[in-house]
């Protein structure tokens, strides 16, 4: 196993938690619903799904009832991936947006707030498989604890009041959302006692019904009658006919051991590129946090995306295969475009043919759960359901207008995605073993975070709280890069000297991301249990027992 430098030499309030049973979470009221799953003989599974409805309640900037999701699992044998992103309603299509919304440079305008930006919620229908095929505990015992939190209420933590009053001057005018989250005419300020009871009904009838009460219940007749009262396109039989998907998850090996990722039409793969392209070259042998290490991952993180936004997107439409855009010999010819001295603007290559919250959970048992909701931008929509807190994704700007794209909007179609959950393994014997749990929420910073995450673990032995704490970068998708304020000042000035172009941030809800990580001490040893870091950037906790 790797030996970490157990120091951190990075400004963090943050310490590595190291118990048997954890829970790692971007809220600390989440991270103590899961635990009291486990409290209660629950397993990684339960404890995920608890603390996924939880932070539905506490941190409603980045995820809803009306998001969606995606997993990875560990069962202590074998890695398990579930894609539970919505499809499109099944009347979408370039002319549908064309006849609403009128064209602009030769493409349809595309909205990205209100009903048609809303594709079908995949997160309950995503907790709704795991229970199914992992669950040990009643559906109904994981709701318990945020239908408490959203009857009593709670207070308002700090990032997330922050983050809420960012998105208000955008989103009060939106069906639905000022009612709920406009408390006052406002946003809450930070410590404000906040209830749901809206919330906490939906809760209580998806604990009572089941999950599948969203989609073919009263719940989801609700749903349905909304659209059609705002003049949306979603429907009943788009809610009834959508199920979560069990996907094969696809992985790179890099430093001996293999990193895993969700397929497409998420952008995991990105990822998995830059590693693949960075396996290429001696890291190790840079200084960490210098510019010859930085420039050698901005670049491939570069390759990776050019490629990405090129190809991904849902996998039935791709003209490429994501075992094609992984292939080593094309990764390999695609590190030589690399040039040490300076960047580059690249292309897409020409494969041979053939707002997000993220938990981490893992028992004592060996189960690691590594899991992914989120609304996407700050509240998604801002389309919030009357009387139910269901507050819906706004997914659907993820689609292209460009009827040449294999990621053009039709009906029943999943969309470019930017959440990923991870997981990391070894072959140990010809056998996989669980390593690590992790992800990195976030837009497009999230395979970055995951690459940066990864390269100062295995490359420099970083351990998972000063890796999480480290200064990052993101590559924008106009390849301009943004870089935190902590980067060392010798460094972003050498980048500008290669010819990176260095942007502000201007967007105060994505910025660097915020990871969780849950890394197994070791395999030969179940009692030493795991060492789990939360990233600061968060409200977040890990905690465990």
């Amino acid at each position: 196993m790797t030996r970490f430098n157990w120091q951190n030499p990075y400004p963090t309030p943050r310490l590595p938690v190291f118990a048997r049973n954890i829970v790692s979470t971007s809220h600390p009221l989440a991270a103590q619903a899961g635990l009291r799953m486990l409290w209660k003989g629950g397993n990684a599974v339960d404890a995920a799904i608890a603390a996924a409805a939880a932070i539905t309640v506490v941190e409603p900037v980045s995820c809803g009832l009306g998001g969606d999701a995606f997993a990875l699992v560990w069962d202590g044998k074998k890695l398990h991936g579930l894609n539970a992103s919505g499809v499109s309603p099944a009347a979408w299509n370039v002319d549908y947006f064309r006849r609403k919304y009128g064209e602009e440079n030769g493409l349809v305008r595309q909205p990205k707030r209100g009903w048609d930006a809303v594709t079908v919620p995949g997160v309950i229908a995503g907790w709704e498989a795991l229970h199914a095929k992992f669950g040990t505990l009643p559906f109904a015992d994981l709701m318990e604890p945020a239908i408490e939190i959203a009857e009593r209420g709670h207070a308002v933590a700090s990032i997330v009041a922050y983050k809420w009053a960012a998105a208000v001057p955008e989103l009060k005018d939106q069906p639905g959302f000022a009612d709920v989250f406009m408390p006052h005419g406002r946003a809450p300020e930070v410590s404000e006692l906040v209830r749901f009871p809206g919330h906490a009904a939906t809760l209580r009838q998806l604990a009572k019904h089941g999950p599948r009460a969203f989609y073919e219940g009263e719940i989801g007749e609700r749903i349905a009658a909304f659209a059609r009262e705002c003049g949306a396109a979603m429907t009943m039989d788009d809610l009834r006919n959508y199920r979560a998907d069990w996907v094969e998850p696809i992985s790179k090996d890099y430093r001996g051991h293999t990193v895993h990722e969700i397929p497409p039409n998420g952008q995991g793969i990105a990822a998995l590129i830059a590693l693949g392209i960075l396996d290429k070259f001696d890291v190790s042998a840079l200084s960490v946090d210098r510019i010859e290490s930085q420039h050698l991952q901005i670049e491939a993180m570069k390759l990776a995306f050019a490629d990405v936004y090129r190809y991904v997107a849902d996998p039935r439409s791709m003209e490429v295969t994501p075992e094609q855009m992984l292939d080593d010999a094309y990764l390999t010819e695609r590190a030589k475009l690399i040039d040490p001295t300076k960047a580059t603007q690249f292309d897409f290559g020409m494969p041979k043919a053939g707002g997000t919250i993220y938990m981490s959970a893992a028992d004592e048992r060996g189960m690691m759960v590594s899991f992914i909701q989120s609304n996407y931008m700050g509240f998604g929509s801002g389309v919030v359901v009357p009387n139910s807190g269901i507050a819906l994704q706004n997914r659907g700007c993820g689609f292209s207008m460009d009827p040449k794209s294999a990621n053009v909007v039709e009906g029943g179609k999943r969309p470019f995605h930017t959440i990923i959950p991870a997981f990391l393994t070894q072959n140990v014997g010809g056998k996989q073993e669980a390593v690590m749990s992790f992800g990195v929420m976030g837009g497009d910073m999230q395979p970055q975070g995951h690459l940066q995450s990864i390269v100062r673990m295995l490359d420099y032995g970083q351990q998972p709280q000063a890796a999480c704490d480290a200064p990052r970068w993101k590559v924008n998708r106009d390849f301009t890069i943004d870089i935190e304020a902590t980067l060392d000042a010798e460094t972003a000035r050498a980048l500008e000297g290669l010819g990176h172009t260095i942007k502000s941030v201007d967007d105060p809800y994505m910025d660097f991301g915020s990871g969780q990580y849950i890394w197994k001490l070791d395999r030969d040893d179940p009692e030493r249990g795991y060492v789990a870091a939360s990233d600061s950037r968060r409200d977040g906790l890990a905690a465990g027992f």
